[in-house]
């Protein structure tokens, strides 16, 4: 790896795994620092117990990516808890937490299991017709945009819009004005979707923070909170459904053991999600002052990034066997982050994940990949462009 590759290192991947050269700079380097355009010098943490620190810290680490930029009137501020420092960042998480509980959630499993069941009809249906079926287009992408659907109240005549707006934001190959545009795309919606829930609200999220907060939430921001539970859930998850299903695909003991023994799927879904850390590297932390981080000075402003992939690896903190996957392991990840910016909706993508994983193989007990699967470069949210199936 040359030099000029390095501030790419903490996005490149070799199939499941991090490059080796991130696990020499973890074991070297505790903090690396990076140049990248613009003579700006970044710094990368990939050691477990740095990355738990810095993520941890919103004393010394700041998230307002807005303020610290200094962006302009004409541009967009990039919305979203995961660009908020407190107290703004505590007065609307404060709003979705009563949401993201676990008895709260037990509403919306009977309607994830159904929308299961659905794109798993429609997999049969299109596999009796022609084999192979990319099971990344047909189970893994569809799905998280229709929980999201089901959690925000969006109406059903108008989820298959949604469900497109959802898709392209993510699709790159078009260009990034494409992307960008689905984005004003969703933005625009959901604003319209605020408005109209404002008037008469739903039995969705959007309804019921309507009712109890109101008067608390203007449209714009609203709208900004469902925009990042969308950004937050939908390709993630995504791509945890997708790279889930190949590994378990390659390691079809473990696969029965998911489709048979009750409760397996819990251990098995912690043990991806470490794995497999499709975010590859947490919210950018700027430093509110200058400081030293294991000797390292970083100034004020500067910018720290949290590699999780480096960090959810780390032999230090998991045990040598920390390449491996071993369900029930004990200990902890970082793949949803960490501190009070620890993704809300893990409750939500770890159920739509044990209903999934569980649902597909049981449906298809002799489900195998049958074809090359290729993998994203160079992915922020790391994943597979396609999973071709047949059984």
């Amino acid at each position: 790896m040359s030099d000029s590759d390095f501030p790419l290192v903490q996005f490149m991947r070799d199939g499941f795994d991090p490059v080796g050269e991130l696990g020499r700079i973890r074991a070297e380097h505790p903090v690396f620092p990076m140049e990248i355009p613009g003579d700006q010098t970044v710094y990368l943490v990939t050691r477990w117990e740095d990355v738990r620190a810095v993520l941890g810290d919103h004393e010394r680490f700041s998230n307002d990516f807005a303020g610290v930029i200094g962006l302009g009137s004409n541009q967009e501020d990039p919305g979203g808890l995961g660009f908020r420092d407190p107290p703004e960042h505590t007065r609307l998480r404060k709003f979705l937490t009563p949401e993201f509980t676990v008895r709260r959630l037990r509403r919306l499993e009977p309607r994830i299991e159904a929308m299961v069941d659905e794109a798993l009809d429609r997999i049969e249906a299109k596999g009796a017709e022609s084999m192979p079926v990319d099971l990344f287009e047909e189970f893994a992408l569809p799905i998280p945009s229709l929980v999201v659907c089901e959690l925000l109240g969006v109406p059903y005549d108008e989820r298959a819009g949604f469900v497109k707006i959802s898709k392209d934001r993510f699709d790159f190959t078009a260009g990034p004005e494409a992307s960008l545009q689905a984005i004003n795309d969703a933005m625009t919606y959901l604003t319209e979707l605020v408005a109209r829930e404002r008037q008469n609200p739903g039995d969705g999220l959007l309804g019921q923070l309507l009712r109890d907060h109101g008067d608390e939430l203007d449209d714009r921001t609203l709208a900004s909170m469902a925009d990042g539970l969308l950004t937050g859930g939908h390709d993630t998850s995504t791509s945890m459904l997708a790279l889930g299903t190949l590994w378990l695909l390659q390691n079809p003991e473990q696969a029965a053991k998911v489709r048979e023994v009750d409760g397996y799927v819990n251990d098995v879904v912690e043990e991806l999600l470490r794995y497999m850390s499709v975010v590859q590297v947490a919210f950018p932390r700027f430093a509110r002052q200058d400081l030293e981080l294991h000797g390292v000075p970083i100034k004020k402003g500067e910018l720290v990034l949290c590699s999780l992939i480096g960090a959810n690896r780390d032999p230090a903190a998991l045990g040598e066997d920390a390449d491996e996957i071993r369900p029930g392991r004990d200990v902890s990840h970082l793949a949803f982050g960490h501190g009070i910016h620890r993704c809300i909706g893990a409750p939500l993508a770890q159920m739509e994940m044990r209903i999934a994983f569980r649902a597909l193989l049981r449906r298809f007990p002799a489900l195998r990949v049958a074809g090359e699967v290729p993998f994203r470069e160079l992915a922020i949210v790391y994943g597979v462009k396609e999973l071709p199936v047949a059984w």
